[in-house]
């Protein structure tokens, strides 16, 4: 199993400081303090052996939290100052995006680091940011299935032209959403440079008539055919489904030990049917969070200040509180929680919080690893975790570095 870092850039600062420094995500001192923590635990996690370390991409975050537009920009920051590891966006959104400066910005990357990279791409799911940065083309949504349904076309069509500027030396589009060139039924006429082109440029990225009809990108991505690419998903089967059949690995939100395991075999099935001979876990992960202290007691309150507090005062607030329901909540009401402990307690319930001493910890690992099987039941080895970091900008640097160094040294080796 590999292990990524993903942290999601908050502002280190109190809620009492948060309130009196408002908007503190334009706050130019403490953006630098959140800087220097990234920096010291990507550093750290290098230097522990983990495999990767990511971020979120978010915009307009002024509150502080998820502060990070330009994850492809800090890495090569980050690249810099490690050896190692390597760098996966969780996620880039293409939807809010144009397809070619995501493939571009990824290539770069991936060659200024000889092939460090790898991508999550999703479909984004917070309307403040990507319905004003796509202009409209709107962000996917648990409740509404027709703009859930644009998204998806939407979204689907920009990872083709993704895969297309990576993989082709020259090629074209005449897509429902984009089209290369532009538009596509003329061509792009009036280029100066078309003689430059005929003489060095691909063969036939200019017609008879001096039309431009394709275009190649540059630089293509170091590794060959391209970085390795994750899907992430929550509540949608059918983006699993689709990775299988691109051959991108799945990362799973999903918690629940029977559902996961579901979902992993659904996974292994789909990519058989699509040609490749996957064993159950590969190309699979589980995004989860970690929480450890030397007794249970110390990591419940970690849990309750962290992942606990995260998920019931925001993130659940976009309905990702479906991801714990369980027999005993009421099939035709929203699932809610009383506080953060009562969500704590549901996190290590529905397993998507790993929490206890060490060895908890490692025992819980080491069942998520074998895909939860059961007795009788093939296991599996899951190819990848996604340590979701709630530590960074809620906890002290030396008490986010303590959970690092306590995963690596402790609970990690069981899974290697």
């Amino acid at each position: 199993m590999k292990i990524s870092v993903f942290a999601m850039p908050t502002i280190p600062a109190t809620l009492k400081e948060r309130r009196a420094l408002r908007p503190v995500g334009r706050n130019t001192e403490r953006y630098q303090a959140m800087l220097e923590e990234v920096r010291d635990i990507a550093v750290l996690a290098d230097e522990l052996g983990y495999d990767a370390f990511s971020t979120t991409e978010h915009h307009l975050h002024s509150e502080g939290g998820e502060v990070m537009p330009d994850p492809l920009l800090l890495y090569a920051d980050l690249a810099a100052r490690t050896r190692n590891i390597h760098f996966y966006p969780m996620s880039i959104v293409p939807t809010a995006n144009d397809p070619i400066r995501v493939a571009e910005s990824i290539a770069l990357l991936d060659q200024l680091t000889r092939g460090r990279v790898g991508v999550a791409f999703a479909r984004g799911y917070q309307k403040r940011w990507i319905d004003i940065l796509s202009q409209g083309r709107g962000a996917t949504s648990l409740v509404d299935a027709s703009s859930d349904q644009r998204n998806r076309e939407i979204y689907d069509e920009h990872i083709q032209v993704i895969l297309k500027a990576w993989t082709r030396d020259s090629w074209d589009h005449d897509g429902k959403h984009y089209q290369v060139p532009f538009p596509y039924a003329e061509g792009v006429t009036g280029f100066a440079g078309v003689d430059w082109t005929r003489s060095f440029g691909s063969e036939d990225e200019v017609d008879e008539a001096g039309a431009i009809r394709r275009i190649g990108v540059t630089p293509p991505p170091y590794q060959r055919p391209h970085p390795e690419v994750w899907v992430p998903y929550t509540v949608s089967p059918k983006s699993m489904i689709a990775a299988a059949e691109r051959g991108f690995s799945c990362i799973a939100t999903e918690g629940r030990p029977g559902l996961f395991r579901e979902h992993a075999l659904a996974y292994q099935k789909a990519a058989a049917e699509h040609g490749y001979d996957l064993k159950l876990g590969e190309r699979f992960g589980a995004t989860r969070s970690v929480c450890l202290g030397e007794t249970r007691e110390e990591a419940f309150a970690m849990a309750v200040r962290t992942a606990a507090y995260e998920w019931h005062n925001y993130f659940n607030k976009f309905g990702f509180g479906e991801m714990w329901r369980t027999a005993d909540d009421p099939a035709d009401q929203p699932v809610t929680f009383a506080d953060e402990t009562a969500l704590a307690h549901r996190l290590i319930e529905t397993r998507q919080l790993l929490c206890g001493t060490p060895d908890d910890v490692k025992r819980q690992l080491e069942e998520l690893h074998t895909c939860h099987a059961g007795p009788g039941e093939q296991a599996g080895e899951l190819d990848w975790l996604v340590w979701q970091f709630f530590q960074q900008g809620t906890v002290p640097l030396d008490a986010q570095r303590r959970q690092l160094e306590m995963f690596a040294e402790k609970v990690l080796p069981a899974v290697r």
